[in-house]
């Protein structure tokens, strides 16, 4: 062989052995991310989400992609979406914080993995057969707000012990929440009257509190569900300013300037399906992995109940506070505010309405 040869040989196979290399790496995994929301209004659910991720071992941009569909608002647009998801080949569907979502990816496949997060009883929605075995392609976590709707109605008798009246906002085109919600606030009413107000967009939540209270409601009860988490600001603004003592599903409405919630920490469980979908892209099959129930959430808000005391129209007269309420938030370092006030005397976020009393 002629040496010019030779070194052209040498040449070739260089640059064909990083080619062949690269072909014969696997290809990126695609994570298909389904939610009620949209990106602007779910940052911090999506970072709960990256960080889970991360802590499996995955870090979007460098070993790992995500495909995210936004139903912006409707429960309709789920099915398209999830069937979007579908086609484009993802590797995982991960649907954190809707029943309803979970249920449209599994109609839409039954071979890519679902990891979802839920409200309700995964296995009455039909996700699921069992808890400690899922079965199927799909896994996840139940977060318990749908369940926590009588534990929430027992603290709003606590701090307004007089409310004989109690509103209540629901979405009806939200399947997972609707009916759970009705069914266990009227059992646990006892002789309190319920008013029920169905609201599915921004401007039925505006008719909805107003006509609450010129129907002179005592407090207000507000369903879980993603619709009314999106809705928060909102929803706090204009319970302030019709004074009505509100009771909501997650610490995310106290943070907008709500009055109260009992529940779990829904951006740790955002988190946890971040960490299951790490496990499944790395080879877990979704119907061996126990679906997680967040007892550990729900026992850490049971001490630390997201409660701010609003100053009162009178400085003398405020809402009733429970002491067990009042240590219990103390526990959790000093979490009851005066005066839309942190425990520090800063103020507490941009929301600056205060409740004035009956």
């Amino acid at each position: 062989m002629k040496r010019r040869e030779f070194i052209t040989l040498l040449g070739g196979a260089a640059v064909a052995w990083p080619l062949a290399a690269r072909a014969q790496q696997p290809a990126m995994p695609v994570v298909g991310f389904l939610d009620f929301g949209s990106a602007g209004e779910r940052a911090q659910q999506v970072a709960a989400f990256r960080k889970g991720l991360a802590e499996a071992g995955y870090q979007e941009g460098q070993n790992l992609s995500v495909e995210f569909r936004w139903a912006e608002g409707q429960y309709a647009r789920f099915p398209d979406l999830a069937a979007d998801l579908v086609r484009r080949g993802v590797s995982v569907i991960a649907v954190p914080g809707s029943g309803t979502g979970a249920l449209a990816a599994k109609a839409a496949t039954t071979t890519i993995p679902i990891v979802f997060g839920v409200t309700s009883d995964p296995v009455k929605e039909g996700l699921v057969a069992s808890l400690n075995r899922p079965g199927g392609n799909a896994t996840g976590v139940n977060f318990f707000t749908a369940e926590l709707v009588a534990k929430r109605m027992q603290l709003l008798r606590e701090v307004v012990p007089t409310a004989n009246r109690i509103a209540l906002l629901v979405n009806p085109t939200d399947a997972e929440n609707y009916q759970s919600t009705l069914r266990e606030l009227e059992a646990a009413a006892g002789q309190q009257q319920i008013l029920v107000r169905e609201v599915a967009t921004g401007r039925e939540i505006d008719e909805a509190l107003a006509s609450i209270a010129r129907e002179k409601a005592d407090a207000l009860f507000v369903a879980p569900g993603s619709f009314f988490n999106t809705r928060r600001v909102q929803l706090a603004v204009l319970a302030a300013r019709h004074a009505l003592p509100a009771s909501y599903a997650a610490r995310a409405y106290p943070e907008a300037g709500g009055l109260m919630s009992y529940g779990t920490d829904i951006l740790d469980a955002f988190r946890q399906v971040g960490v299951y979908t790490g496990r499944v892209l790395k080879g877990a099959k979704p119907g061996d992995l126990p679906v997680l129930q967040s007892t550990k959430s729900i026992r850490r808000e049971r001490w630390a109940l997201q409660f701010r005391r609003r100053c009162l129209s009178s400085p003398t007269r405020r809402l009733n506070e429970p002491p067990h309420i009042h240590h219990a938030a103390r526990r959790r370092g000093g979490r009851v505010a005066a005066g839309g006030a942190r425990a520090d005397g800063r103020a507490a976020g941009r929301f600056t309405a205060k409740h004035p009393t009956r």
